[in-house]
């Protein structure tokens, strides 16, 4: 196996991939640019979902191979191993793991060990984006004591961290690395420029400026938010909602409070530049999530809207578990609009306060931009290459009939 002979370390990301629409192919673009500037002797390639064709393709930026090989749903991996022995194995094979793409049963892991028993990989990690409590009622829940197969398992929140732990997954083999920050870039430029460059009229942009970015589904709290605006009709508002609808429902929501509210609405998909640009408008991040019980993720708008450096006024939910950590007096109890309504009018009658406050989140902010993340990951993929190859931990035949 040439893999490492050459002192190069070579990864190979099992992921989604832009131009995809979905969070977790931006999130592994994002880490392996930052790996690739931190290091740009490391041999990356994606090995992605066959959802948009089956073609190979360079992302000529990056200087990335991306390969689709996979077909989502856990449909089966024999593109995966095959790509693997083509490029005659890799060092790492780590696996962006989403439910939503991945599936829940076992074919995965069995694939991982596999690879690694035909010698194709030398360490295998996954990133768990999404973990399950058992109180869910989510199946999925059981693909968690399979995680032990691994490596290692990244998490990127406490509350991810120690659900693990309760459910069996060794201690030693989780290690949290936050999702990664970008500081805007936009920070400071004239508000007509930004609101030009996004086809927004910047006459239509009045009073204060609530940006609420990110794909349009219920679980974001629109209707929190604009039951919560009905209470602060003296204020002079214009509320941005910005990003891709998923949920025809949602868009009446929005469609219904235009005769009340002054919204600006931009439906369609946004790179992260340009939701970057969308932050550069705020005068305050809105975030009113209702996360499903025994869910727990972590936001990478919040992450966004982080680098911002603006007030953020979000619900104490999982997935902004970050915010309540350093920012909790600007966090709401979820499905609350009334406390949505006296948080917003705070923050109005506050706000050099308020920025102030925020002080220890845009600290948090700068800690986790995305190349000390990259470095995180680098340190962990170095670490397990130099140690000894880690003992299969697959559980007996019965339970993994039992996940499949």
């Amino acid at each position: 196996m040439s893999h490492g002979s050459s002192g190069r370390i070579r990864i190979a990301f099992l992921s989604r991939y832009p131009p995809m629409h979905c969070g977790v192919g931006e999130y592994t673009r994002l880490l392996a640019s930052a790996l690739r500037s931190i290091a740009p002797w490391l041999d990356v390639v994606v090995l992605t979902s066959t959802r948009r064709g089956k073609k190979p393709w360079r992302d000529e930026l990056l200087g990335i191979e991306v390969l689709p090989v996979f077909d989502e749903g856990d449909q089966g991996y024999e593109g995966m191993l095959d790509a693997l022995a083509a490029m005659e194995g890799v060092d790492v094979l780590h696996v962006q793991h989403e439910y939503g793409i991945f599936g829940r049963s076992v074919r995965l892991v069995k694939a991982v060990e596999q690879a690694r028993n035909e010698g194709l990989v030398r360490r295998a990690v996954i990133t768990m984006h999404t973990v399950f409590h058992p109180s869910s009622g989510r199946e999925e829940s059981g693909f968690q004591e399979l995680l032990n197969t691994f490596d290692a398992i990244i998490v990127h929140s406490i509350l991810q961290e120690f659900e693990l732990q309760w459910q069996g997954v060794e201690p030693s083999r989780i290690h949290r690395i936050p999702h990664g920050t970008l500081i805007n870039p936009y920070l400071g430029f004239p508000r007509n420029v930004l609101a030009s460059s996004l086809g927004i009229k910047p006459g239509l942009l009045r009073g204060l400026i609530l940006v609420v970015p990110g794909f349009l589904r219920p679980d974001k709290g629109f209707d929190v938010l604009f039951e919560a605006l009905s209470q602060l009709e003296s204020l002079n508002t214009t509320v941005v909602v910005a990003g891709e609808p998923r949920d025809k429902s949602v868009m009446g929501v929005i469609e219904a409070a235009r005769a009340r509210q002054n919204i600006v609405l931009i439906d369609r998909y946004l790179s992260n530049d340009e939701i970057l640009r969308v932050i550069g408008l705020a005068d305050i991040l809105v975030l009113p999530y209702k996360d499903k019980a025994g869910t727990y993720s972590v936001s990478g708008i919040l992450h966004l809207s982080m680098g911002g450096l603006k007030p953020i006024v979000g619900s104490r939910t999982p997935r902004l578990v970050e915010l309540y950590q350093y920012a909790p007096r600007l966090t709401v109890p979820p499905r609350d609009p009334v406390e949505l309504a006296k948080k917003i009018r705070w923050v109005v009658n506050n706000y050099d306060y308020a920025v102030a406050y925020m002080a220890t989140l845009y600290g948090y902010a700068a800690r986790t931009q995305w190349p000390r993340m990259a470095r995180r990951h680098l340190e962990l993929y170095t670490k397990l290459l130099a140690g000894k190859p880690r003992e299969p931990s697959l559980p007996d035949e019965e339970s993994i009939a039992s996940t499949d």
